[in-house]
């Protein structure tokens, strides 16, 4: 399918970016450490975490699940010198349900992860395939996973052309020819298909149907921040307790300034708790800034985490990086 420059396209916000954050790994009893990064609006944050640790790139899907590969078109806009190159894009498919014929195609839309995971994870799609008797199918996301052109992200991060090729608006073109594709290859031209996504995910699978209408006959976006993007939604409207507010705004400062005194990383290190001496007070903040944006939006019952934090905070006495350490400690318990 040719889909080369079309006007619409540059109302695609070109939402993915990257955040070159460093994580500190989740606190354990007695002290804190970690690796790496990224604040994500995944739905499954814990699958993101795991994505680093010792078995990243292990996982093995079920035999129902079968993986596939896409010669995917770099570029799908343009003219330019690299407008055709290709890349490998990873999709999985679980026909274990699927009827044939005009039976239903459930496609998972992947954001911002590797997509291995997903096929398990999303159990919605595999509870409800047998009652559609559908063809369930989980595309991953450019750039992530199996489907980075060049192969490694670091390597195309360093790529300045290629940076620009990593947006949305190529992702959900990607999304179009995959699933044109797949069509044609289980003979399936009558069968409906139905985008599913989650958080960013969700947003991508409305702007399919919106952008796509002919491919995708509806979409189901859960959890789709679709007007969150500034001068749209405001960025403090969701959680009000100003005393939380005004330590975690202090704290910044407070930070650097006892970093930057005699021995100040060492009572740093000491003051929260941490496994190695930090090297810069960078490091604690990173970690501050995730844990506070997981929080916020992973506020999931029953602990509802943001509660948790500023309760910690709140209470955590006179000092101010006492009372930031006292919201590290509630958000661990």
């Amino acid at each position: 399918m040719e889909m080369k420059p079309n006007s619409t396209t540059s109302l695609l916000t070109q939402f993915t970016s990257f955040h070159h954050l460093l994580l500190l790994m989740l606190f354990s009893k007695t002290c804190h450490s970690g690796p790496p990064k990224t604040p994500r609006l995944t739905p499954f944050f814990d699958s993101i975490v795991s994505s680093y640790g010792p078995k990243a790139g292990f996982r093995v899907l079920l035999p129902d699940f079968k993986t596939y590969f896409f010669n995917q078109t770099l570029d799908h806009f343009n003219y330019g010198p690299n407008s055709y190159d290709t890349f490998r894009h990873r999709y999985i498919v679980n026909s274990n349900h699927w009827a044939g014929g005009a039976a239903p195609i459930f496609a998972w839309l992947g954001a911002e992860a590797p997509i291995d995971d997903d096929p398990l994870t999303v159990g919605f799609l595999t509870d409800i395939a047998p009652s559609f008797k559908a063809l369930l199918v989980y595309i991953e996301h450019r750039f992530y996973g199996e489907s980075i052109p060049m192969g490694k992200m670091e390597d195309a991060m360093r790529n300045e052309t290629l940076r620009g090729f990593f947006n949305s608006g190529q992702a959900l073109a990607d999304y179009a020819q995959v699933l044109l594709h797949i069509k044609t290859q289980f003979n399936a031209t009558k069968s409906p298909i139905l985008v599913v996504g989650g958080s960013y995910g969700g947003m991508l699978a409305a702007w399919f149907r919106m952008k796509y209408p002919h491919v995708a006959m509806g979409a189901l976006a859960s959890s789709a921040p679709i007007l969150y993007f500034d001068n749209i939604t405001p960025q403090d409207g969701y959680f009000s307790r100003q005393t939380c507010y005004e330590s975690i705004r202090q704290s910044w400062a407070a930070i650097d300034k006892l970093a930057s005194s005699p021995n100040g990383l060492s009572i740093l290190t000491r003051k929260f708790n941490l496994c190695t001496d930090l090297k810069s007070p960078e490091e604690l903040k990173n970690y501050l800034q995730i844990m506070y944006a997981g929080a916020a939006q992973y506020n999931a019952p029953p602990k509802y985490p943001v509660t948790m934090v500023c309760g910690g905070i709140d209470g955590g006495g006179m000092d101010i990086l006492d009372r930031i350490h006292g919201g590290v400690v509630a958000f661990k318990d």
